[in-house]
């Protein structure tokens, strides 16, 4: 690493994919800077000499300090875990966000997205997290967009979720949701898209759509799962159960947290899957299956 080196933001580095991202970058040498609203949650776990700074997305004052040289920004942050309006923090994080990068002269902002196609009608969820998209464009500042489905990896919300069910449940009267077509996705393809994303070629935004393998069902993952833990399952599907009854079930049978949980399961409702191949175009990246990906969440136990 040489101190010319571009200097890159990271946002959401306590959440699951930022953490993950996190250790990624360190290890191929590039130099990061965090930001958190608790530097003290973060500090010890970073290597040097990355640096993490105090700032907030929804303290726009906050953000000038943290992008100052910066020259890719990394957008993972969301809130799902409010208590108030999720849609209306996301707005004003990622406005605040798209000004000061621009206002700091960032060339790039690489941003997680959500699948989801705009001609069905969209869960808030989902709804929000293409508003978000739209917001950071216009900033001006060329924006990277990766909408994924459901991400595999040990410590995924989706993935434990579904841990969680088949772990307990040996027979499950499950919702229509679960039958809803996905295309999930491994942490480890989704790491590589992100990585990528840095170099790939860009003057202007792009939106890229990103999957693995295999489009199928929230049930065929569980039955996935299941035969690779050794586990019985039968699914007895019903039509009766509407999302929000679905997740009031879930926070019965699951650890995670209800409120996110129930937010998350609004989105299953509609179809995630990609219908644009230009990101296997775009990137060198050749995602897994489903078979392989959930192999390597369990190995990663």
């Amino acid at each position: 690493m040489t101190p010319s080196a571009p200097l890159l933001l990271l946002t959401g580095a306590t959440g699951y994919v930022g953490g993950r991202l996190l250790s990624v970058l360190e290890e191929r040498g590039h130099r990061v800077r965090c930001v958190a609203r608790k530097p003290e949650a973060l500090t010890s776990k970073v290597k040097r000499p990355t640096e993490v700074v105090a700032g907030d997305v929804l303290d726009r004052a906050s953000l000038d300090a943290a992008l100052r040289r910066v020259d890719a920004a990394y957008y993972l942050v969301h809130s799902m875990g409010s208590t108030g309006s999720f849609e209306s923090e996301d707005r004003a994080a990622a406005r605040n966000f798209g000004e000061a990068a621009a206002a700091a002269g960032v060339r790039r902002i690489i941003y997680l997205g959500a699948l989801g196609s705009g001609d069905e009608q969209l869960s808030p969820h989902l709804q929000s997290r293409h508003e978000v998209g739209d917001i950071l464009r216009e900033s001006g500042v060329p924006v990277i967009e990766l909408r994924a489905s459901i991400i595999i990896g040990a410590g995924s919300l989706s993935f434990e979720m579904i841990r969680s069910l088949v772990e307990r449940l040996p027979v499950m009267i499950t919702p229509r949701w679960v039958k809803v077509p996905a295309q999930p996705i491994a942490i480890d393809d989704v790491l590589e898209y992100l990585v990528a994303a840095l170099t790939v070629p860009t003057t202007q935004s792009s939106t890229y759509e990103i999957g693995g393998v295999d489009e199928m069902s929230y049930a065929d993952i569980m039955r996935e799962y299941a035969r690779q833990r050794g586990k019985p399952l039968r699914i007895i599907s019903v039509p009766v159960l509407t999302p929000f009854l679905s997740s009031l079930w879930l926070s019965l049978v699951t650890p995670v947290y209800a409120r996110v949980g129930r937010k998350l399961i609004e989105s299953i409702t509609q179809p995630t899957v990609v219908r644009d191949p230009a990101a296997l175009r775009a990137f060198a990246v050749r995602p897994v299956g489903l078979e392989e990906a959930i192999r390597r969440a369990l190995a990663g136990d």
